[in-house]
């Protein structure tokens, strides 16, 4: 029984090693490639190349590479796809282009590179599909060169039973000359001394000397420009094209310097990739800013233009559907101003690849933004709506004349979170949008601009009304602004013991010009009654009883507040 036991454990092993092989040889597969032999045209390593994690081999690199050590930065190198006998000579020369190519090119942050030997991928987060497993290969630095993008990769080798290194790909060597022809040292560098090709810090000696004269040239270039278009503004003649001209002078400035500042990486100087990718993102901006400030400034002009010769002075005089057109405008505009912050900011984003960069993260904290943005965004997303609601629905419109808070006030202009007021006595009212809807106002305009009045005068109850109907004929009718004279109406409207109260009601071509006309027919209202009847003003009435003349009690009085002629008379009973 015992041997038949044994036999059946030897035979259930014996099934079981090809697959144990098989797991062991696949879970080597996943943390290295397998090679018979490394380098061998180069010797042995040297102690200052350090090849166990991808942090160290890309920091070893760059060091050997700044101090001129070729030799030894090519023990860095897989170049197995070479000869051993070509292998130092063509590997000092692709050590030292690419060490180049690496210096000049996107920003590499050579502390984002794993530290473990197995390069494990760390993600807190969770949403990495291979978080917490080895890898055997990884991406250092991805470039464009020729319409083409080509990637630096490091791969993770073991030769025979040596220890596992991390070494740049053989793929990866074989586009380092394409590379260097456009990361390489342009015409000017290779001109320069050797004496200032030294490095000190990150920056070589000539690039210390360079940076600040590129920063220098790049800002003259820019006031050259913004003085020029100063001039040409200020000789062009006055008209719709000065305007423009003088107020895309700061926006042309940009653009030239972002052009310039381009050509001049590209084709006469280059920096390092720290410094070029931090100035190339501000060249993107700049220019994105200039050109959509550029076109923002032609649409302002084109809206003025359209103004002058369709509105003229902005006012309720003008006919409802050319304010009503100007409004249309304006709110053209503000859409126009927001499909082009939009262009811009997305191409500026896309330019230097943040979405690559960041999208993951986004995604992860998408919620989280949405709260924040619709907390800390409330008010000016609510302003912007507002200001599109109002636009479109109009019940104001530019020009219109509005009764806001006691207040008589056009309406100037309508803008994403705010509306500008001007108030009669030519003052500015800023008031946000959403505030604006959300309180009663009234639209002296809505309609037609016309408005009717009504002017009150006390007088005493011996006022003879025909003969202040027909004066009030008299005076509204001879007034210009005085409209539709078959509403011109007079009525006592009120009465109290000793006064009465008269009213009269008139019509004005508009708001403004109806007070007005109110205004002037109350004075000469009132100088009529006060030339040839000043009894008609309310009177003091004292009252005096026999009692109160025996008593010595001061008389009861009744006073009727009175203009400004009074004629006090005092009653007595018998």
């Amino acid at each position: 029984m015992k041997t038949l036991t044994a036999w059946m454990l030897l035979a259930l092993a014996l099934m079981l090693s090809p697959l144990s092989m098989a797991e062991v040889i696949e879970s080597e597969e996943r943390l290295w490639y397998s090679v018979d032999v490394l380098n061998a045209g180069l010797g042995e390593v040297p102690e200052e190349v350090r090849r166990v994690t991808p942090r160290e081999v890309v920091r070893s690199f760059i060091q050997l590479t700044d101090d001129g050590d070729y030799a030894k930065a090519a023990h860095l190198l897989n170049l197995s796809d070479l000869e051993p006998d070509d292998q130092a000579a063509r590997g000092f020369e692709v050590a030292r282009q690419l060490g180049e190519v690496l210096r000049r090119g996107d920003w590499l942050n050579v502390s984002s590179l794993p530290a473990q030997r197995d390069a494990l991928v760390e993600d807190p987060t969770g949403q990495h599909p291979r978080a917490g497993q080895p890898r055997r290969d990884l991406p250092l630095v991805t470039l464009d060169a020729d319409g083409q993008t080509y990637d630096i990769r490091l791969g993770r080798y073991r030769a025979g039973e040596e220890d596992a290194v991390w070494l740049i790909t053989p793929e990866s060597i074989s586009v380092v000359g394409l590379l260097y022809e456009k990361y390489g040292p342009s015409w000017l560098e290779k001109h320069i001394p050797e004496r200032f090709n030294k490095a000190y810090g990150s920056f070589k000696l000539w690039e210390w000397i360079a940076i600040p004269a590129f920063l220098m040239l790049v800002g003259l270039v820019g006031w050259g420009v913004f003085a020029l278009v100063k001039v040409v503004a200020h000789l062009l003649p006055a008209g719709m094209f000065k305007v423009f001209i003088g107020n895309v002078q700061l926006p042309l400035a940009f653009v030239a310097m972002s052009l310039v500042a381009q050509l001049l990486l590209d084709y006469v100087v280059s920096f390092p990739g720290m410094f070029a990718s931090s100035f190339r993102v501000l060249l993107v901006i700049f220019l994105a800013w200039g050109i959509g400030l550029v076109a923002l400034r032609l649409l302002d002009t084109f809206l003025l233009r359209m103004t002058e010769r369709l509105v003229g002075e902005i006012d309720d005089t003008k006919y409802r559907d050319e304010r009503k057109l100007l409004t249309s405008l304006y709110a053209l505009r503000r859409g126009i101003i927001l499909v082009i912050v939009v262009a811009v900011a997305v191409y500026i984003l896309a330019d230097i690849e943040l979405f690559e960069t960041l999208g993951v993260s986004l995604l992860a904290s998408a919620s989280v933004l949405t709260v924040l943005v619709g907390i800390a965004g409330q008010a000016v997303l609510g302003n912007i709506l507002s200001s599109f609601q109002v636009s479109l629905a109009k019940p104001i419109r530019i020009g219109d004349l509005v009764v806001f808070e006691d207040e008589w006030c056009y309406v100037e202009g309508i803008f994403y979170t705010f509306i500008r007021l001007r108030t009669w006595d030519e003052r500015r009212v800023i008031v946000p949008v959403r505030y604006f809807v959300s309180k009663p106002f009234q639209n002296l305009s809505s309609k037609e601009a016309k408005q009717y009045r009504r002017l009150v005068l006390n007088l005493h109850l011996s006022a003879d009304i025909d003969v202040l109907r027909a004066q009030f004929l008299t005076f509204a009718e001879a007034d210009d602004r005085v409209i539709e004279h078959d509403k011109l109406s007079c009525a006592v409207t009120d009465q109290s013991e000793t006064s009465m109260e008269v009213s009269f009601y008139l019509m004005g071509t508009e708001p403004l010009c109806a007070w007005e006309a109110e205004a002037h027919v109350r004075e000469k209202l009132i100088a009529f009654i006060r030339d040839h009847h000043p009894e008609w003003w309310p009177r003091e009435v004292v009252v005096l009883s026999h009692q109160d003349e025996a008593s010595g009690v001061r008389p009861t009085t009744r006073r009727v507040p009175p203009p400004d002629t009074v004629e006090n008379v005092t009653h007595r009973e018998p």
